[in-house]
């Protein structure tokens, strides 16, 4: 059974994949939203040996400052390092997109960013779909 995501900027989308983890995300994200994501990765991360993410984001109104330095926030960073092997990323802002893409020729994890006119592309790439099945 996976933990629950309680956050009103970070919105869980259920997955035909059970390795697939993705999230929506609405307006400005808090440092409560982004500890509540850490936390249901880091429990995604205890589950499985690999996990795929995608992101999308509908609308982006920055990050509350301070929300990168929660223990759990960097525990879950670190970990996705061994643990996250495609990370794909639906209407990034740019200064972010292009941050992730350069993250990919560095790191062992495989990263794809996609424009938000381009999500159903992204499922494919992850060879999943949403699922009615309720929360990720």
């Amino acid at each position: 059974m996976q933990k629950s995501l309680s956050s009103s900027s970070i919105e869980p989308i259920a997955t035909t994949r059970p390795d697939l983890f993705a999230f929506r995300i609405v307006g400005e994200v808090s440092a409560g939203d982004m500890d509540a994501m850490a936390k249901f990765m880091n429990a995604a991360f205890d589950r499985h040996d690999k996990v795929d993410m995608l992101l999308v984001f509908e609308r982006f109104d920055g990050s509350e400052v301070g929300s990168m330095f929660d223990m759990d926030v960097i525990k879950a960073q670190w970990r996705s390092l061994a643990k996250v092997g495609k990370y794909v990323v639906v209407g990034a802002p740019d200064a972010a997109g292009t941050m992730i893409e350069t993250m990919g020729t560095v790191l062992p994890i495989e990263t794809r960013t996609f424009d938000k006119s381009e999500l159903q592309q992204a499922w494919t790439y992850l060879g999943a779909a949403p699922s009615e099945q309720g929360a990720a």
